[in-house]
């Protein structure tokens, strides 16, 4: 009687940990996916200086992520930055301001943006 006891305990146990699995399963697979956004990188009077902007198109609020990389008049001098903060549902909004560190910067060379809600 004691063996049957102890088999039932194992295939309750090995039963939940297997329903277990499929429930965490199911909660990762349906995390927040990132959706690209527009942005729009604005070389500043003087060009030393780009303000980086986008919009939040999606229907909520969500968290933003922008990534901006530029070339300047100097060799090897490419400045770049990631800005990230929560952004209303359909608001363009300044991300952040990036310096050249003292050269001109000539045009955005890459960059990407995106929100999660």
């Amino acid at each position: 009687m004691h063996s049957r006891t102890v088999e039932l305990q194992l295939v309750l146990l090995i039963g939940f940990l297997v329903g277990l699995g499929l429930v965490m399963s199911g909660l990762l697979s349906t995390s927040a996916l990132a959706e690209s956004v527009p942005f729009n990188c604005i070389i500043l009077p003087g060009e030393e200086l780009a303000s980086i902007m986008m919009t939040n198109s999606l229907p909520s609020d969500a968290s933003c992520i922008v990534t901006a990389k530029f070339s300047t008049t100097k060799y090897d001098n490419n400045p770049q930055i990631t800005c990230a903060k929560p952004v209303p549902a359909g608001k363009e909004v300044q991300m952040c301001l990036l310096t050249s560190g003292g050269n001109k910067m000539v045009k955005l060379t890459e960059g990407h943006a995106e929100c999660a809600k």
